[in-house]
């Protein structure tokens, strides 16, 4: 099969001829439907010294992901050939003290789907059953490759309540378009986005019209979220940039008692002013890593059973396997949506 390998530590991928995984009794194998890009591939593919650790190389990147069941393990009971999955890229036990008491997310023996284990940029993939989410019958498998970063927006908008709350959103790419579609339908009364990439706020002016946007470039987003909540500040603060500055800043539009989600990634350390904006707020702070298992997937099937907000025109592009110089360079620019990538 054709696959994108990370093979050193190089920056760039190499497209390869590979064998086709073989599976585990335990396992099953997918062939791949279309995987999108995700900003830890794009890391990768630029060799960033914060992913370059947590690789085990040579590995094949790609874990945003959707594929038709092709083979079964002999202990395989839950999937059967002809289902359509995408893969919790956590790649979890099931028997460590996190994975006993409801947070397998935060497993011990932690695998990565496309980073420590072979992933889906390429024609096959060899998944664990045991983190396997069976999509129901019909779905689109370009949905299904994105309902891993809609459970990483999921995960930070329902950290805490967001029904009846006044939120504000930092950064527009793809996950934060996520999280604002997402606020909206479970509940959010007032949304802010923030960003300042212009092709971003113009894709979020279409999806969202009603949403208050706002070009940290143009205007000072502290002061136009103070004045537009009298002066209290916002009930929720989601950060997904992973700038500095914004992260400053979203601490700095939260009123008293609110809660503020930390999704985005920051280059290095952040000066923040703790006491000022966290302990005399009393404010709630939560760092998101990734899905809530399997709680964050059950509430984006909720989500999309509204049919209120319909998120497949996040994904802008899409391109062959073999394209994948072009796919990163566009990724890379940030003047792009969601990026797929399909074998040919």
């Amino acid at each position: 099969m054709k696959a994108l390998v990370k093979a050193n530590e190089a920056p760039g991928f190499e497209y390869i001829d590979t064998d086709v995984p073989k599976i585990g009794p335990r396992d099953v194998l997918i062939k791949v439907k279309g995987t999108t890009i995700c900003g830890s591939d794009i890391h990768a593919y630029h060799s960033s010294p914060g992913i370059m650790h947590m690789m085990k190389l040579p590995v094949i990147l790609g874990h945003e992901t959707c594929g038709e069941v092709v083979e079964v393990g002999e202990c395989v009971t839950r999937l059967k050939k002809g289902d359509l999955v995408s893969p919790e890229p956590h790649i979890f036990c099931g028997n460590c003290y996190y994975c006993q008491t409801g947070a397998a997310l935060n497993c011990q023996n932690l695998g990565l789907f496309g980073l420590s284990a072979d992933g889906a940029f390429a024609e096959y993939a060899r998944v664990p059953e045991i983190v396997c989410w069976k999509h129901p019958e019909g779905t689109p498998y370009e949905l299904g490759a994105i309902h891993e970063p809609l459970g990483v927006a999921m995960h930070g908008v329902m950290a805490g309540e967001v029904n009846g709350k006044s939120v504000a959103v930092f950064g527009c790419g793809p996950i934060g378009l996520f999280a604002i579609g997402e606020a909206k339908v479970f509940g959010a009364t007032k949304v802010f986005g923030l960003e300042v990439a212009p092709k971003r706020l113009e894709m979020a002016r279409k999806l969202f019209p009603d949403v208050i946007l706002i070009n940290p470039k143009e205007q000072d987003p502290v002061q136009v979220i103070m004045e537009a909540t009298d002066g209290l500040g916002v009930d929720v603060s989601i950060e997904l940039s992973g700038s500095p500055e914004a992260m400053k800043q979203t601490f700095k539009v939260l009123r008293r008692e609110g809660r503020v989600s930390l999704v985005g990634v920051p280059p290095g350390p952040v000066e923040l002013e703790v006491h000022k904006d966290i302990i005399l707020k009393e404010a709630r702070v939560f760092g998101v890593f990734g899905r809530a298992v399997w709680q964050t997937w059950w509430q984006v099937r909720a989500m999309l059973d509204t049919g209120k907000f319909d998120p497949l025109p996040v994904i802008t592009h899409r391109f062959p396997l073999s394209e994948f110089k072009e796919a990163f360079e566009l990724a890379t620019s940030g003047q792009a949506g969601k990026i797929l990538l399909y074998p040919e």
